[in-house]
């Protein structure tokens, strides 16, 4: 695994700085989302046609917001909660891991 980024989850958003856009997600669309025991997994998808929530420019900084309300109400995180989440890159998964996202 890589060095650690923090993500933050507001709003049934995920928001991704500029820096861990482009360090993880580099030039991207989408990715998709996926809940792993009490793990966050965000999965690159290399073709948009893949399907996978769309990654929107937020900011004039660059920073990015992966909306995805409906799969955070469906893993048990509501609207108006906030998490701060610390996340690694797992090359064996090929995947930004947010350990304990979901606990």
């Amino acid at each position: 695994m890589t060095d650690g980024c923090v993500l933050i989850v507001r709003r049934g958003a995920l928001h991704l700085t500029r820096q861990v856009y482009e360090r993880f997600f580099h030039q991207l669309d989408t990715v998709v989302l996926l809940r792993d025991g009490g793990d966050l997994v965000i999965l690159p998808v290399r073709h948009q046609a893949a399907g996978g929530y769309v990654i929107k420019l937020r900011s004039g900084a660059g920073d990015r917001a992966v909306v995805a309300a409906d799969f955070f109400r469906d893993n048990g995180v509501e609207d108006d909660v906030q998490l701060t989440l610390s996340a690694t890159w797992d090359e064996a998964r090929a995947a930004l891991i947010a350990p304990g996202a979901f606990e």
